[in-house]
């Protein structure tokens, strides 16, 4: 007993000596740490403004700016050097973005990353010279498409402060933001939570319709215009009334899938509307399923899963990434709108015609698959395989 009180004793002590080297070092190194990195960010002021002359740093507290924005600096020739931390693939992407008096772009670096590929090192010089007209002519780079939308995105911030700092005024909300505010200015009672629709009916002249996450109610887009319909209501808008109503009364009803030949074994569901649409979920093998081929991949094993509603003559409404574990910052594009949004509206003849996913291959031809056995499984469901 004594034995093991006297180890606990030392091992006790051995902790707490530890502790107190750490602390020790961690005194004495911290202000040596914090040194460096003022020397470094002192020589990037004029790396990313040669001709700034002396830099005053400025006290950004009176000042509403964009949220990556972290420190600024006003140079004595009227430009302005901006200090951003983003997060691209991971977290802590810090660029430093020197902007002058006419809103040019003198230089940007990137002071710290996380990042994988190392591109940020080198792609701040691809944004010299542009301004906030010109910057979005700046491709990204394929295969680190994450990190460089990042930084292009930063340095669009960096020009937006700059024109703030220097008394002016710009919309510094994202679309994000903005249509965020739209949604509940249009219903209050949605409380800020709402989700994007998933379409199963045709509703002529609606671009979108959101419904509040409670209940409340919906919000139907008709081009800028956003109109809000709580729940049990209707609108003063013939458009919008027309197609609340067809919403309002859309039915659906599953549809026995052992019951037909000849479908393909990657369609998992099928319903039908009372109006004769088809919605189906299938699914397609993107780089989760065939990366395997590539050296040194590791894919997922999973499918993409495909929601994609249909009308009886072969037009697709909506389409949906139900599911995806595709590649990270690369194939997992497929998720968003800006890429299975190109499907609405596409024919059997004309699904094709959208734009691949930049470095993801086997991902969009895994999608398009999925397309092609959903435009199949209608021409079946209506009847042409019947058991």
């Amino acid at each position: 007993m004594k034995k093991s009180l006297s180890s606990i004793l030392s091992l006790v002590g051995i902790c707490a000596v530890m502790a107190i080297l750490l602390a020790l070092t961690n005194y004495f190194t911290a202000p040596v740490i914090k040194k460096n990195q003022e020397a470094a960010a002192n020589k990037a002021l004029y790396e990313v403004m040669p001709n700034g002359g002396s830099f005053e740093k400025m006290d950004l507290s009176a000042f509403t700016l964009p949220k990556t924005v972290t420190a600024a600096s006003k140079a004595e020739n009227g430009g302005y050097v901006i200090t951003l931390v983003t997060t691209g693939f991971d977290k802590g992407l810090t660029i430093m973005c020197g902007v002058d008096a006419n809103g040019v772009v003198t230089g940007a670096v990137c002071l710290e990353s996380n990042e994988t590929l190392g591109h940020e090192k080198t792609y701040g010089a691809n944004f010299t010279g542009k301004n906030a007209e010109t910057v979005d002519t700046i491709a990204l780079v394929s295969g680190a498409t994450k990190t460089t939308t990042a930084y292009k995105n930063a340095v669009k911030d960096a020009l937006n402060a700059a024109i703030i700092l220097g008394g002016g005024s710009v919309d510094i909300r994202t679309p994000e933001e903005i249509l965020a505010e739209n949604l509940s200015a249009a219903l209050p009672a949605g409380e800020g939570k709402f989700t994007k629709l998933f379409l199963v009916e045709v509703i002529a002249g609606v671009d979108t319709v959101y419904t509040a996450d409670n209940g409340a109610g919906f919000v139907y887009v008709i081009g800028e215009d956003f109109y809000g319909v709580p729940t049990g209501a209707t609108s003063e808008n013939e458009t919008v009334a027309a197609a609340h109503a067809i919403l309002s009364a859309s039915e659906m009803e599953e549809i026995d899938l052992t019951a037909y030949e000849g479908l393909s074994k990657r369609l998992k569901k099928a319903t039908r509307t009372a109006t004769g649409n088809f919605v189906l979920e299938v699914e397609g093998a993107g780089y989760g399923i065939e990366g395997y081929r590539e050296e040194y991949s590791h894919p997922s094993g999973e499918y993409i899963l495909v929601r994609v509603s249909i009308t009886p003559d072969g037009t697709i409404i909506d389409t949906l990434t139900a599911y995806q574990a595709e590649s990270v910052g690369i194939g997992d594009a497929c998720a968003k709108e800006s890429f299975y949004g190109q499907f609405d509206g596409k024919t059997e003849e004309t699904y094709r015609e959208i734009d691949a996913i930049s470095g993801a291959t086997y991902t969009t031809n895994g999608y398009l698959k999925a397309i092609e056995n959903a435009f199949k499984a209608v021409k079946i469901l209506k009847g042409g395989a019947e058991q």
